[in-house]
């Protein structure tokens, strides 16, 4: 890793840093006039309905904000964010840092000196609603000074993909002669991934009901009709589709202007799998690997993870000839 990386990393870090130091403090020096049992969950008007232990408490809390600021690290230190748009990465992960250790902190504030029943859980404890307006307050502060600190580290350099696009190849067609290119681009994970939801959703239909099980019903039967989702070139253009006429993503083909194959990492350019919508790019996102980029009118991208995408790219570069011919 370059200096310029090591510096964007802690930039990244430092906010999580920040905030689980503040929030393990406070519990270290409020612990002695904590419950056993903390107040730890909340309804809608602030009233407790679930307790956790102390350890609990400072395990979540280490794992929340660990696990996001190791996301945000691995953002910043490995994403390929075109012009200015690292900066509002690394702001968004001082908004989020902020916005979590707040809650953690009050979570922990309000059980200091409560009362304990026979179990050991706090008593006579709320959640005034007002904190989740102070939090987002928290996070817009945050955010700006992530702005001011993000100024100090210089814009990383992309390579980008428009060259190469413009240079892609082509495959030989006859004058007249049609011609299309279809590949799977599903991974073992998301069937998987579908079945678990499902499961969920069905467990939660015979144990809380309909409306809390309806949410994972629905997300399931979303994820098993993508779960092996089709890249198909044409002269329509590319288009990414599941077992379903929906969800569907097109992108016609007087839409673009070149594409080109290559080497694709979800979670340094995109931000993670699946739709992903980032600054001048957007994609589908199925694992990592091989895909299509196909460079938009308007400058913006549109990628694709899928086997064989020199073919499909090379096609996609020849409908795009024969199209502009055609005019």
């Amino acid at each position: 890793m370059n200096r310029k990386n090591t510096g964007r990393t802690a930039l990244a870090a430092l906010p999580f840093l920040l905030a689980l130091a503040v929030d393990l403090i406070l519990f270290a020096v409020r612990r002695d006039r904590l419950p056993a049992q903390l107040a730890s969950h909340f309804v809608g008007n602030g009233r407790v309905d679930d307790h956790a232990g102390q350890t609990s408490y400072v395990v979540v809390t280490t794992l929340l904000l660990a696990g996001m600021g190791l996301l945000w690290t691995l953002m910043a230190g490995k994403g390929a964010f075109p012009g200015p748009a690292h900066r509002k990465v690394l702001a968004s992960g001082y908004a989020v840092a902020g916005f979590l250790g707040y809650l953690m902190a009050v979570v922990l504030l309000i059980n200091v000196d409560a009362a304990e029943d026979a179990q050991g859980r706090a008593q006579d404890v709320s959640f005034p609603m007002w904190h989740l307006a102070a939090a987002a307050g928290a996070a817009a502060l945050a955010f700006g000074l992530g702005l001011l600190l993000a100024a100090l580290a210089p814009v990383p350099e992309t390579g980008g993909t428009g060259a190469a696009a413009e240079e892609g190849e082509r495959i030989e067609l006859a004058a007249g002669e049609v011609a299309g290119w279809a590949r799977g681009a599903g991974t073992w994970w998301t069937p998987l991934a579908a079945l678990v939801v499902l499961g969920a959703g069905v467990a939660l239909l015979f144990t809380a009901g309909w409306v809390s099980a309806l949410p994972a019903l629905v997300v399931g039967l979303l994820l098993a009709s993508f779960a092996r989702p089709y890249v198909t070139v044409d002269r329509r253009g590319i288009t990414v589709s599941g077992m379903l006429p929906w969800p569907r993503v097109r992108v016609p083909l007087d839409r673009i202007e070149a594409a080109t194959s290559r080497d694709i990492s979800p979670l340094a350019e995109y931000g993670g799998w699946g739709y992903r919508i980032r600054p001048g790019r957007t994609g589908v996102m199925i694992r990592s690997g091989e895909g299509i980029v196909a460079r938009l009118a308007g400058g913006r991208d549109f990628a694709v993870t899928v086997d064989d995408s020199a073919t499909g790219a090379a096609l996609l570069n020849t409908l795009i000839d024969q199209h502009r011919t055609d005019k």
